[in-house]
């Protein structure tokens, strides 16, 4: 990650992290067996990177995007998100931090099936106290930006599985977030909806937003700029391209 030269004394100044893992280690009791789903991970993501979590089936990548989005907390170690620590928070602070500070995209959608595209996608805004009229306005404003101006009153069983996806991705912007954090974004994709999608997010990560995308997909991996790669709980590898 380059660094920011200062205007007047032409320093350089690295960025503040956007999230940090310090020693993170995440254990879960089983019976009478402890699972050890983190094993002290380590690591900081700059504002406006685009990182890859990859790795084999019961690596942590789950564990790691439950951390990530405040679905968990770990079980030792320090999580800062926008240098808030966010690591011992009870669940309304958290529940707050993801409504404000994060934008989720699932591989199901996980759309209300019973609300419109447009109501889909004021969800995150309920809880900010903005009116209605504003609300509803700002998320025509984030349908028409992924291409689905024309379909506001449409409901997710009228709609194909990219479309839906779209849907999701305008719900994950509308709160500006800190972090875009997407699961599996393309898993239920056909090919070309898939291309649709990662190029929705290559415009997202040249607009300097900062997303983390969990996928076991190389093909899909190669568009993050960074691939972090788990392995026993542990980071195997972590390359910047």
């Amino acid at each position: 990650m380059r660094g920011i030269r200062h205007p007047t004394d032409g320093i350089l100044l690295m960025p503040t992290p956007i999230v940090q893992f310090e020693d993170v280690r995440k254990t879960y009791q089983m019976g009478l067996v402890i699972v050890e789903a983190l094993r002290g991970v380590t690591l900081e993501i700059q504002a406006g990177e685009y990182a890859g979590i990859m790795g084999p089936s019961g690596c942590g990548k789950s564990t790691m995007l439950n951390l990530l989005g405040c679905l968990d907390r770990p079980s030792s170690g320090r999580y800062l998100l926008g240098a808030q620590d966010v690591s011992r928070m009870d669940d309304d602070a958290l529940s707050a931090v993801r409504g404000a500070r994060l934008g989720f995209i699932f591989q199901s959608y996980n759309l209300i099936q019973q609300l419109t595209v447009v109501e889909n996608i004021e969800v995150p805004l309920y809880y900010q106290g903005r009116s209605e009229e504003e609300s509803r306005a700002l998320a025509a404003r984030y349908a028409e930006r992924v291409g689905l101006g024309n379909r506001l009153t449409h409901k997710p069983f009228e709609l194909s599985g990219g479309q839906q996806q779209r849907v999701a991705i305008a719900r994950a912007l509308v709160n500006d977030p800190l972090v875009i954090l997407a699961d599996e974004p393309t898993g239920n994709l056909d090919s070309i909806s898939g291309v649709e999608i990662l190029k929705i997010f290559d415009d997202l990560h040249e607009q300097g937003k900062t997303i983390i995308l969990v996928t076991h997909d190389e093909n899909v991996s190669r568009h993050a700029r960074r691939s972090i790669r788990l392995r026993d709980g542990e980071v195997e590898s972590d390359v910047r391209s």
